[in-house]
């Protein structure tokens, strides 16, 4: 970066933080309070150019580098677990659908996601299967109309949105064989839209249950060609994605660190403060310690993402898996400090444990993540042992 962009980094990180600090808590306590996310709040992450950080300029974005982007991630992380979602889904999921539209699906969906004009929801999930391969959605052409049939559920914006980025395989087809991505929009013919919000945290993002029976889809909807449906998915949006997750685990342990410092300095029993007391500076110190190794770890990843290098998904699989466990540990413990006051929902500590849980299993559990480790490690093994041949 040159001085000027660095400067102007510095004053768009302190315009994130200053929102975070405070519109961002107003909205994060009227979103606990009423379980749902208004349209105006869109509007406002919208008009303060929060939704459109990561896009090229000519697309009307901001056209941050994914490492820079990551930092304000950090930032945006410390607030409601719903908003950090809107900003993280919104800011990734144009990635995914440029790489393989075409310039007019550019123009009638890649760009007026970027501008707000549409809301797009990532739809790969499913019940009775995994996020992979193994999806069941179905479609069959005739003509210029697929017919799509199947059902998809944990869709995150699935009742909100005005199109679904929807995985599906052509009929008869296993593995990556077949699979396509489609634009599906939200009132198409055939689709029945169920609302599954209620949830133990991230209050307030709205999700769907989806099913599909012979639902038209124009063929002029599918992203790239069939048998490329997963490379949209997979590579297009996981791999920067579970970096970004890695990440708001970083934020959200420094906003529930944060929280257990600043009551370990206030509470006093027996005439002393928590903070004078070694067993809680242990578990502050050691939580510092964990942060920061997640944090620097998950820079990393986002640096091979932003470089295209080999090992980007394997990194990203690293980032992810290590900084959700930190986060586990350090939500626990800094609810330990607060004590049996941090349970009540009055505070703010109780909100942070809840929203942490759900990055236990966003884009893929820790065992997923393992697995990707794993098929990376292998392969690099196997590359070296031929080189070496």
């Amino acid at each position: 970066m040159t001085a000027e962009q660095e400067q102007r980094f510095d004053q768009l990180l302190a315009r994130v933080r200053s929102w975070v600090e405070g519109p961002g808590e107003s909205w994060a306590e009227r979103i606990e309070e009423t379980g749902e996310v208004p349209d105006e709040l869109w509007a406002e992450l919208n008009d303060l150019g929060f939704l459109s950080v990561t896009a090229p300029a000519d697309y009307g974005g901001q056209g941050l580098g994914f490492t820079r982007w990551m930092e304000l991630m950090e930032i945006l992380s410390r607030c409601h677990g719903s908003i950090r979602m809107i900003v993280h889904v919104v800011n990734g999921i144009w990635r995914a659908m440029d790489g393989h539209a075409t310039e007019e699906q550019r123009k009638r969906f890649v760009i007026p996601s970027v501008t707000g004009d549409i809301k797009i929801a990532f739809t790969l999930t499913e019940p009775g299967n995994g996020t992979g391969a193994d999806i069941k959605s179905s479609v069959v052409r005739e003509g210029d109309t697929y017919y799509l049939s199947g059902r998809k559920h944990l869709i995150t914006f699935g009742v909100r949105c005005d199109y679904y980025l929807l995985a599906a395989r052509v009929e008869g087809t296993t593995g990556h064989e077949g699979t396509v991505a489609l634009l599906v929009p939200r009132d198409a013919p055939g689709l029945r839209v169920e609302d599954t919000s209620d949830t133990m945290g991230v209050r307030g993002t709205d999700h769907a249950s989806l099913t599909f029976e012979r639902t038209p889809v124009p063929v002029d909807h599918r992203l790239g060609a069939e048998g490329e449906g997963l490379d949209v998915f997979l590579g297009g949006f996981l791999t920067p994605s579970r970096i970004s997750v890695a990440m708001s685990c970083v934020g959200l342990a420094q906003r529930a660190q944060q929280l257990a410092l600043d009551h370990a300095r206030s509470r006093v029993t027996f005439g002393k403060t928590l903070s004078q007391r070694q067993a809680i500076q242990f578990m502050l110190a050691e939580n510092a310690a964990d942060i920061e190794a997640a944090r620097q770890l998950v820079l990393h990843a986002a640096r091979r993402f932003e470089e295209g290098a080999d090992d980007a998904s394997m990194q990203s699989s690293m980032a992810k898996m290590h900084a959700v466990s930190m986060l586990t540990t350090v939500t626990d413990k800094a609810l330990q400090i607060h004590g049996g006051v941090g349970y009540w929902r009055s505070q703010t500590i109780e909100r942070v444990y809840r929203d942490a849980r759900a990055q236990r299993f966003e884009e893929g559990t820790n065992e997923v993540q393992k697995a990707v480790v794993f098929r990376e490690l292998l392969r690099f093994a196997e590359v070296q042992e031929g080189t070496v041949r």
